[in-house]
């Protein structure tokens, strides 16, 4: 499987995920920057925890506007697999 890594500004458990999918699992990962779009070479994608936009307003209320959370939705309604970790979790 190659699992897809989003980042956005204030995240900090993105290297986590990625030791825990490619030295744990033995799977691929890349990281997906917060204005990316495009999912489709990924069979999973995983939100991991930290703190998206600093939560200044609320958890997650700043990065549901950002461009991969609209990718997420068409890549959900797709069939894609989506993990939602701690913080990663309430932006889903």
């Amino acid at each position: 499987m190659k699992f897809g890594i989003v980042v956005f500004p204030g995240t900090w458990s993105e290297t986590d995920c990625h030791y825990a999918v490619t030295d744990a699992l033995g799977q691929q990962a890349e990281y997906v920057w917060h204005r990316d779009t495009d999912l489709s070479r990924f069979d999973c994608v995983i939100l991991p925890g930290g703190f998206s936009y600093g939560d200044y307003l609320r958890a997650g209320a700043i990065a549901r506007f950002s461009p991969v959370m609209e990718a997420i939705t068409e890549y959900v309604n797709t069939g894609g697999l989506v993990i939602g970790i701690c913080n990663g979790f309430q932006v889903l």
